[in-house]
C-alpha cells in the first residue's frame, strides 16, 4: 500500500528484553522515539486504536477525542514519524494501520527472557 510519507524500516528488535541483557545504543535510539510518542496518553489511546482494527479512517478516531482535527492529524503524524503506524490517503480519507514490526520491537524489548 502507497504511504503519505516514507518512514524508515523498523528492524527486529536485537535485544532480548530489559531484564535480560541491556539496550544496546543503537536499539535505544531506534526505540527511544517510539516509547516518546507513546509517552502522551491521547496518543497511547490513538495507537491502541488503530492497533484493534486491521486499519481505521481519520474519521473514525477523531470523534473519540475533544480536540481539533488540526492537534489529531499532529498526534498522527506524531505516531507515523516515530513509526509506529503507516497510513494511506483514499480520496478525501486517510486511513491508518498499526505497523506489526514496530510493535514487534516493542514487544521483544519489554518480554521478559
Amino acid at each position: 500500500m502507497p504511504v503519505l510519507e516514507s518512514v524508515p524500516k523498523v528492524r527486529q528488535a536485537s535485544c532480548c528484553g530489559l531484564a535480560t541483557s541491556p539496550v544496546t545504543a543503537a536499539d535505544a535510539e531506534r526505540l527511544a522515539p517510539m516509547f516518546k510518542a507513546l509517552g502522551d496518553p491521547v496518543r497511547l489511546q490513538m495507537a491502541s486504536m488503530i492497533a484493534a482494527q486491521p486499519e481505521l479512517c481519520v474519521c473514525e478516531i477523531t470523534p473519540a477525542f475533544d480536540l481539533s482535527s488540526g492537534t489529531i492529524s499532529h498526534h498522527l503524524r506524531t505516531l507515523r514519524e516515530a513509526g509506529l503506524v503507516d497510513c494511506e490517503r483514499r480520496g478525501t480519507y486517510v486511513y491508518y494501520w498499526i505497523r506489526p514490526e514496530a510493535l514487534e520491537a516493542l514487544s521483544a524489548l519489554l518480554t521478559p527472557g
